[in-house]
């Protein structure tokens, strides 16, 4: 069968960045020392639901099990030149560990068109978990390649951890197609789609 389905999901949880942010305390590694590029508590908690969400037996046609993984890689410099990010892979290792694969890192932030090049010649279920600036910058208009896709958001709300949004084609080539799913998993998420606040 010569069928792609990519979910995407932005990492989880996050210290605050900006006043105004929601205040979720300090990051934190697994192993919970203080570390500023880490998930939050919360994100550990939204970590641990994705896996539960995507790593189930459960069959649901809205949140299939993903046979291949992806994450920006956790020790390359993002693009702005600031620190290394951990979040995206430490989002996607609970879920990787429940699959029992190995999550692919070979692309870091600012490497969306080679990854994007990469997964659209894969066939079957592949999660990508990244940052949010350049999913909506960068991976969503690079599938896109021009198609018209009713509610494809132009950015990805900063305030929003609780979104998947999948693409669907029968085959290599072919259109896709497009929805933003709202699993409302921890207290808090809602099902407004995205696009409608900042970035």
């Amino acid at each position: 069968m010569s069928s792609l389905t990519i979910l995407l999901i932005r990492h989880a949880e996050k210290p605050a960045e900006k006043l105004g942010d929601a205040d979720l305390g300090g990051g934190l590694t697994v192993m919970g020392e203080a570390d500023a590029h880490s998930l939050v508590v919360r994100g550990w908690q939204r970590a641990g639901t994705w896996a539960a969400l995507f790593g189930s037996e459960r069959g649901d046609s809205d949140f299939p099990r993903p046979a291949v993984v992806y994450s920006a890689n956790p020790n390359q410099e993002s693009v702005q030149g600031m620190d290394t990010s951990k979040r995206p892979w430490e989002t996607i290792v609970p879920l990787c560990d429940r699959l029992h694969v190995q999550p692919i890192t070979t692309h870091g932030v600012g490497d969306e068109k080679a990854l994007v090049d990469e997964v659209i010649q894969l066939t079957g279920i592949v999660l990508i978990c990244w940052e949010h600036k350049r999913i909506g910058k960068a991976i969503l208009p690079e599938l896109a390649q021009g198609q018209t896709l009713p509610l494809l958001p132009a950015r990805w709300d900063r305030s929003r951890f609780d979104v998947v949004l999948r693409f669907d084609r029968t085959q290599n080539g072919a259109a896709w197609t497009f929805r933003q799913l709202f699993p409302r998993l921890l207290g808090g998420d809602t099902d407004v789609p995205l696009g409608t606040g900042e970035d």
